[in-house]
């Protein structure tokens, strides 16, 4: 199976979790042309960086590593090369940038340098200007827009539950699993089903 097949099972099992957007380009059966692969590129500070915003919307719990220990500091800059538009990909480096400057003007410091409740506060105001505009492009009937924050939080979620860590960790796994019983009761504080 290939990664692309691979993160297709993923994100059917996730469902509703990830947005339209992220699930029809893992479902498009297009290539990039070769002008758009790797359209931008991402430095070591900012894989850091996505590492670390990722790991505020999954975080390490006593039971399992969060996004950043599942690598998803690494994961997100090669989907956005490899699997999204020229387009998505300026999009998300422009976003990317975006938040560094709110950092900056919020904080007075950049991500890497803000302390875990900073980042919270952050990715908590990003997610809120997100929302309201989003709204205000359905209000407007403007289709198409890429926003920064989905986009980070689908490949964080897909990264996350396709990974070693979130299948083994994070969710009850059974490398050979039983009969299929869609009902199967969970006992009080049972981790979900990874198969």
């Amino acid at each position: 199976m290939n990664r692309r097949d691979a993160l297709k099972n993923t994100a059917v099992l996730l469902g509703t979790a990830i947005s339209a957007t992220t699930f029809g380009i893992l479902f498009e059966s297009f290539t990039l042309p070769e002008n758009e692969k790797n359209f931008i590129s991402f430095s070591a500070d900012q894989e850091k960086v996505l590492g670390e915003l990722a790991d505020i919307i999954i975080p390490p719990t006593k039971d399992s590593g969060g996004a950043k220990a599942a690598g998803l500091g690494s994961f997100i800059p090669m989907m956005i090369t490899d699997c999204f538009p020229a387009k998505v990909q300026q999009a998300f480096a422009e976003g990317l940038k975006d938040m560094e400057a709110k950092s900056l003007k919020d904080f007075n410091k950049d991500f890497l340098s803000l302390t875990l409740k900073e980042r919270e506060q952050l990715v908590a105001n990003l997610r809120t200007e997100t929302i309201e505009r989003q709204r205000a492009d359905r209000a407007a009937k403007r289709s198409g827009v890429t926003y920064f924050f989905v986009l980070v939080r689908d490949l964080t979620i897909l990264g996350y539950y396709a990974s070693e860590i979130g299948c083994t960790q994070s969710r009850e796994y059974i490398a050979i699993p039983g009969r299929y019983d869609g009902a199967a009761d969970l006992k009080p504080g049972q981790k979900s089903w990874a198969t």
